[in-house]
């Protein structure tokens, strides 16, 4: 079994890293970015039905301007982030499975002027008629340099989970600074805009089948245990 390298930041990275284990993955955690907050301003009240979450560092990174958007129910997109908005004190009215745009489909009557609490690097969505949606940027990812200890991993095959655009495009550039040859390591993406975003080179790019860490990581022991033929895309 080839091992399995995962660069998203903390604390997501040793929970990624934690669950692949369990699955008796040969996993490492090399975050290559750290969350910071970044400062913003609450609406008006009343302005606003309901609250948009497509990630915890949302809830972690928002500050003391959170308790003032306490009172708006929440849509969440996944599990993880509904967990971290209850232990917030945000009672949670949905939550998705299939990314952001799919809880759209999940909208109860009443709820038509949305608040997106976002990071700088967010995925593009499409509101369906009648739904407006304020976007207020919380946090931010910051690019850390390559560890030494991953990119002697990264010298021989290796698969790497890869859970955004942003650190797709950040690895690729990363191994041009490091002269690793991309030939031998595959990509396992968590969508397919991050596998597009991971360019050309690498021996194989996958995409999970749901854009869930689950999904993700059922995805990269099948690739763990049965490499394939170099250069095979899917």
């Amino acid at each position: 079994m080839v091992p399995l390298l995962v660069i998203r930041p903390e604390p997501g990275c040793s929970a990624t890293v934690e669950a692949a284990r369990a699955e008796r993955i040969d996993a490492h955690g090399f975050p290559l970015f750290a969350i910071a907050p970044r400062s913003w301003q609450a609406p008006a009240p009343g302005t606003h039905d309901a609250l948009l979450l497509g990630s915890a560092n949302a809830l972690r990174h928002a500050g003391r301007a959170l308790s003032t958007v306490q009172h708006l129910p929440v849509y969440a997109v996944g599990e993880a982030t509904a967990q971290a908005a209850r232990a917030a004190g945000f009672t949670v009215i949905a939550t998705g499975s299939g990314g952001l745009q799919s809880l759209f489909a999940l909208l109860q009557d009443g709820h038509r002027h949305l608040l997106r609490l976002a990071g700088e690097e967010r995925v593009p969505l499409t509101l369906p008629k009648g739904v407006t949606l304020d976007e207020r940027v919380v946090y931010a990812s910051e690019a850390l340099p390559l560890p030494q200890a991953m990119a002697d991993l990264m010298r021989s095959p290796a698969v790497v989970a890869v859970h955004s655009a942003e650190a797709a495009r950040h690895l690729s550039a990363q191994c041009v600074t490091h002269g690793i040859r991309r030939a031998p390591l595959r990509i396992a993406a968590l969508a397919p805009r991050i596998a597009a975003a991971a360019g050309d080179g690498w021996g194989e790019v996958a995409t999970a089948a749901l854009p869930s860490d689950a999904a993700l990581l059922a995805l990269a022991r099948q690739m763990c245990q049965d490499p394939g033929p170099p250069g095979r895309n899917r």
